[in-house]
């Protein structure tokens, strides 16, 4: 029975900025678990590049091209998908970006709204056009990748650009989820902690930065993609049946202090 609800067997995810980091781990996850995954991005050499790590685990996925930034460009390829496969059972926002580092003072209009566009705006666009069409089937689950900076002020390097975006994605989540639920759609988010990934790779040019990011979580390291995938397998599937509206933090104990 338990190892049921785990399974995703005949179901199709969706998972945005599928092709690399914490994206690829997570369509890992799903395709693992049966589902049949659909990379999208923005780049398409990233989510070939991806399809093939699936491929030489044994799984096959589909790629296509999406800016989630542009809800036209969403909507189409929400309708493109459904008309091909029938229906999208699960869907995972995880396109973001960081841009990290720039004091609130000197973030330029471009800089603030390049950065939402992604993480907010993108992440509506998307709960909104697939949303749609789970709201017809009467099913799916939605999981939208917050940040453990919508929680808390990060330090020593400044984002209040990229915390802001992080915060409304919760808040975005639960308004959602309590809209959705008595109709068969669930959405939950993970809010993760610094994870080893490309976006986490600027840490290497600020002296200091990596040992004020340890010396603060509990744990004392950093996560691990598949840490953050496996939260969201579970968040994808009927063992958290019962889950909506709530945001999950995967921090390694960071909010604790």
């Amino acid at each position: 029975m338990y190892t049921q609800k785990l399974r995703l067997d005949g179901r199709v995810a969706v998972v945005t900025g599928g092709g690399r980091g914490i994206g690829l781990a997570i369509s890992e996850a799903l395709a693992e678990f049966g589902a049949r995954v659909i990379i999208a991005d923005i780049d398409l050499d990233i989510a070939r590049a991806g399809q093939q790590r699936l491929a030489n685990l044994g799984h096959e996925a589909d790629i296509r091209a999406v800016d989630v930034t542009k809800p036209q460009e969403v909507e189409e390829l929400a309708a493109a998908l459904v008309a091909e496969y029938g229906k999208v059972d699960i869907l995972v926002a995880n396109a973001g970006i960081a841009r990290s580092g720039t004091a609130a003072e000197d973030v330029t209009d471009e800089h603030w709204l390049h950065v939402n566009d992604v993480n907010y705006n993108g992440v509506f666009w998307c709960n909104r056009a697939f949303g749609r069409h789970m709201l017809k089937a009467g099913r799916g689950a939605i999981v939208n990748i917050g940040s453990m900076s919508g929680y808390i002020s990060n330090r020593p390097q400044k984002q209040t650009y990229y915390n802001a975006s992080k915060a409304a994605v919760h808040q975005m989540t639960s308004s959602l989820a309590a809209e959705w639920a008595d109709r068969g759609v669930r959405i939950n988010a993970v809010a993760p902690t610094y994870i080893e990934t490309e976006m986490t790779s600027y840490r290497h040019d600020n002296d200091g930065m990596i040992e004020v990011w340890l010396r603060d979580t509990p744990m004392h390291r950093m996560g691990k993609p598949d840490e953050i995938a496996s939260v969201v397998h579970f968040l994808a599937s009927d063992a958290s049946s019962l889950m909506t509206g709530e945001t999950v933090l995967v921090d390694g104990g960071f909010t604790c202090w």
